[in-house]
């Protein structure tokens, strides 16, 4: 590693849910950072579908970067470049002249249901899963994209790119466009095991590569702002990097990890289980249990299950009466229940319902168990249930991994749940190191850090996670 002079450099990170801009200084060590800016970004209800507001993220971008700018001005300092992660799936359409072609749905938007099943009619489910080791889900792009284009005049019609979420900020930053590995990994329309889109199921959907952007890797240097954006921010001639896009590919290469037999859980609001691999795993055994081969760095594979995870608890928690204001306080009712029933997080009636508690209590009385009534029994009944499906999914994941699982990490917010967390080195008989929150944007910053030089290889990328990092372990009881 480098150990010149400390470096700057800024992170967007956007949720499902908000987004927070970061400016991290690397002192040739470790990584510290801070928050600039954060902000809500909700689901845009419009003539009965759900849509990203992305001009409005690209506006809440723009405040984070001129704030960003003033604090490095006060420091006497500048970025050396800007990396932006988002979720996967989702993408925006563009015009040729870089104006926006429509506002991009959001995965949660009910007009891909049954997609996957009408899409299949003509290609069997084994022939995809055969061409992309993905994980089938509705919301993929594969399936948006198919839903979309029966539809004659829609943005996706009436645009000349095709651009996923991060790489969409990046090309309205920049005003170069790029498709990055990681992120278009998530789609159902990348080949693994060639690297590039498949050409039959971009057929098969009417597209071609021309209308996506260019293939890149994480560390491809897209471009610096446009003379618009500098001047709006004042920021100066500072380039983007394509960091890893998604963000659980971002949250993965943060793990500090000291060696290679571990598991990972980025346990947000969804819980993504898996392993990293140096090629994909594609068989009967993965296709049954439906688990996902997504890009990692370095052609690396992120072999892994989606989970619904926190979604349920944040979603239920809103409609609580008298729970407590604190996060804390909440999950800390977890010991005042006894409840011993428990819902399958990934059962399709907890994927957007009017009502969460109201889908938890209907789920308990078809299966004949019983019905939670107080706080604490949500509490713990979804805590019960998040830790049992993560037992179930672990033990398949053993059958599939070509190596052995000694160790989970499990990194993003709900790391810091420490029932929750407990619950699961039970349930798994296995220590579960908690830590970082913060690894998504840990993992932007080092991809950043190597597209300058700072680090050389991910075995140095894992030595600065360590070194800014706290975790703490949990051991089964």
């Amino acid at each position: 590693m480098k150990t010149e002079s400390a470096t700057y450099y800024i992170a967007v990170d956007l949720g499902a849910t908000s987004g927070r801009l970061i400016l991290a200084l690397f002192d040739g060590e470790k990584i510290s950072t801070e928050e600039l800016h954060r902000f809500k970004h909700p689901m845009l209800p419009i003539a009965d579908h759900l849509f990203w507001n992305l001009p409005g993220l690209y506006h809440e971008i723009l405040t984070g970067l001129k704030t960003a700018a003033e604090k490095l001005n006060s420091l006497g300092a500048k970025a050396r470049s800007i990396g932006i992660d988002t979720w996967g799936c989702d993408v925006a359409y563009f015009h040729a002249d870089g104006t926006l072609a429509g506002l991009p749905y959001c995965y949660r938007d009910p007009h891909t249901t049954g997609a996957v099943d009408k899409f299949c009619e003509d290609m069997s489910k084994e022939t995809v899963y055969g061409k992309t080791g993905i994980q089938f889900m509705d919301f993929n792009t594969l399936f948006q994209l198919y839903t979309i284009g029966k539809d004659q005049g829609n943005a996706l019609h009436n645009s000349d790119k095709i651009l996923f979420i991060p790489d969409a900020l990046a090309y309205m930053l920049t005003g170069e466009a790029v498709t990055e590995y990681t992120v278009a990994s998530t789609s159902q329309i990348l080949n693994p095991t060639t690297g590039r889109l498949d050409d039959e199921l971009l057929a098969r959907i009417g597209l071609s590569e021309d209308r996506f952007g260019k293939l890149v890797n994480p560390g491809h240097r897209i471009g610096s702002l446009t003379p618009a954006v500098q001047q709006l921010t004042g920021l100066g001639e500072v380039p983007v990097i394509a960091v890893a896009g998604h963000d659980t590919a971002s949250a993965v290469i943060g793990v500090p990890a000291k060696d290679a037999n571990f598991a990972y859980l980025s346990c947000g609001t969804w819980s993504l289980l898996g392993i990293e691999t140096p090629k994909p795993i594609i068989n009967e055994k993965g296709f049954a249990y439906n688990f996902t081969n997504e890009g990692g760095l370095d052609g690396t594979i992120r072999y892994l299950k989606n989970i619904c995870g926190m979604w349920i608890f944040e979603r239920a928690r809103t409609e609580l009466k008298d729970a407590p204001a604190s996060v804390a306080d909440l999950c800390a009712l977890y010991t005042e229940s006894d409840i011993d029933s428990t819902i399958n997080p990934d059962d399709p009636s907890f994927a957007n319902p009017a009502s969460m508690t109201q889908a938890i209590c209907d789920y308990c009385e078809r299966t004949g168990q019983k019905v939670p009534v107080t706080v604490a029994d949500y509490v713990r009944l979804i805590f019960r249930s998040l830790a049992l499906r993560y037992k179930e999914v672990l033990g398949w994941l053993r059958e599939l991994s070509p190596k052995e699982i000694n160790t989970l990490h499990v990194i993003g917010g709900g790391s810091l749940n420490a029932h929750l967390m407990q619950l699961t080195a039970n349930e798994l008989q296995m220590p579960v190191v908690a830590g970082p929150t913060e690894s998504t944007a840990l993992g932007n910053v080092l991809v950043q850090l190597r597209a300058d030089a700072r680090v050389s290889d991910l075995s140095e990328m894992r030595k600065v996670a360590i070194n800014s990092t706290e975790t703490k372990t949990y051991l089964p009881q």
